[in-house]
């Protein structure tokens, strides 16, 4: 593989020279987008760049990853060459010296934990935190020069500033935002950029005051580092309302837009109208639909998402003034996907066959938005699996912070065990039914936790709700077809 990035004399990229920023690239026709935890991994983004379109790799959980696959024994040596270009040396060497096993744990062995995000500082946290993304960009962009971006969740709050950090030394070029308002991020970006401390609002559970988490980049980019380029920022929303809310100030304007319908795979906003009683699927009305034209109206670039993965998506997209499309599902289910090779197959046998139910869930995510539960036996999915799962919460990336009655901050998950939340004031009928999307999401790329007592973790798939698309992309391509193969199909005109 070639090692582009290896031969740099400093991998910390260079801000643009004096006289103003270079003219902004054509935008892609198709946005590849981040799903999950690894499921949108270097591999997948790398592929997706390389075949001219915007690849992006998720930036949830990538802390974890990178110690887990450290202590799997780093296969084809991958981490460690990223690592080597990483610009803060004294930290990468406390991170090998830390998770690095030569040759691999044991089979059924325990990963070793890293630290939950949270408001208290951590410098191992922020510096694993940091390599995890910048790995995992630098990776994605090796030996190239096509765009990458990356995908992060508004609602992780509590890790957001150091994961976009690492992912801006390894030079991304854009940083997308969903679930959530992230209204915050363009000054996060700016003061990243120059490697200046930045303060993120947190929201706590019922506070009234204004809480923070503050990052100092410290030493991470090596002395005397240059200021890093800027990244676009593409927020993901569900509404043309939000987007036009977050344009009106210069200091909450994103660069583009994606607009993401509820079909999509993954988190979805909740309906603005009526919902179905007794836990069934959220109802959708015309309050939910996105308007193209009030966004396109914006003078930004935008792009459609969910149920966008037709063979004519990119030109019907592109007739309402959108740049193009992001598709999630078809690219989830490439070759290059970082989903357990099994789970990948199942799934598409089933999906393209029909046969593969998707529910969006209103409870399933400890998050509280909707999230598409694909029916896969032997997954979480199933009623059983979920009732055989004991309760807990240890890698914590979907906690909420909450005010405690002696005035601290705590955190919690309706995940959690059920006794153990109510202690904490959290309501038991809102625990009911919810699923450990942080473990499960980690079991679907082949990360599954082993615990002392020999229980293995579970997967949760999801994917989007208008799989028609996969019968005719499987008839074209086949059923291990590739990331170009996808990108090719999305053209076709």
């Amino acid at each position: 593989m070639p090692t582009g990035h290896a031969a740099s004399a400093s991998p910390v990229p260079r801000a643009s020279p004096p006289g103003g920023a270079p003219p902004a690239p054509a935008p892609p026709a198709v946005i590849q987008g981040g799903m999950g935890v690894g499921v949108s991994g270097w591999r997948l983004a790398r592929a997706v760049s390389l075949a001219g379109q915007l690849g992006v790799v998720s930036g949830v959980a990538l802390d974890a990853q990178l110690a887990r696959r450290l202590q799997l024994g780093d296969t084809g040596g991958h981490l460690r060459r990223a690592l080597a270009a990483f610009p803060d040396r004294e930290a990468a060497s406390r991170i090998l010296a830390r998770y690095f096993v030569p040759g691999g744990i044991p089979p059924g062995r325990p990963f070793r934990p890293v630290p939950r995000p949270g408001l208290r500082p951590d410098r191992h946290r922020d510096e694993l935190t940091a390599a995890g993304n910048f790995a995992e960009v630098w990776l994605a962009k090796e030996g190239h020069g096509g765009p990458v971006g990356v995908n992060y969740m508004e609602k992780i709050q509590l890790a957001t500033q150091p994961a976009v950090y690492g992912a801006m030394l390894a030079g991304v070029d854009h940083v997308l935002v969903g679930a959530g308002i992230p209204g915050e991020i363009p000054g996060v970006l700016d003061a990243l950029s120059t490697h200046s401390a930045t303060e993120l609002s947190v929201a706590v559970e019922g506070s009234d005051a204004r809480h923070t988490a503050a990052f100092d980049p410290g030493g991470l980019a090596g002395a005397g580092a240059p200021p890093l380029v800027r990244p676009r920022l593409l927020a993901i929303v569900s509404s043309a309302v939000l987007a036009v809310y977050l344009h009106r100030s210069p200091a909450t304007r994103p660069d583009g837009f994606v607009l993401e319908s509820h079909t999509a795979g993954g988190h979805s906003a909740p309906p603005r109208g009526r919902r179905a009683p007794g836990g069934g699927e959220p109802v959708y009305g015309p309050r939910d639909r996105i308007d193209p034209a009030k966004v396109a109206a914006l003078d930004l670039p935008f792009w459609l998402a969910g149920g966008r993965a037709g063979r004519r998506s990119v030109a019907d997209a592109r007739a309402l003034g959108a740049a193009g499309v992001q598709a999630g599902t078809a690219f989830a289910l490439a070759r290059e996907s970082g989903l357990d090779p099994g789970l990948r197959r199942r799934l598409l046998a089933e999906g393209a066959a029909g046969s593969l139910p998707v529910r969006n869930d209103p409870l399933a995510s400890p998050t509280g938005f909707p999230f598409k539960v694909a029916r896969l036996a032997g997954t979480l999915s199933e009623d059983g699996e979920y009732e055989r799962r004991p309760r807990l919460c240890d890698l914590g990336y979907l906690r909420t912070p909450y005010l405690k009655e002696n005035g601290a901050v705590g955190y919690r998950c309706p995940a959690e065990p059920v006794d153990l939340y109510t202690r904490k004031g959290g309501a038991a009928g809102d625990a009911a039914g919810r699923r450990c999307l942080c473990n499960a999401l980690t079991a679907n790329v082949g990360l599954h936790q082993h615990r002392a007592d020999g229980y293995v973790e579970p997967p949760l798939l999801t994917a989007g709700q208008d799989l028609g698309f996969l019968a005719d992309l499987v008839r074209e391509a086949g059923t291990d077809y590739s990331a170009a193969d996808v990108v090719r199909y999305l053209l076709a005109e």
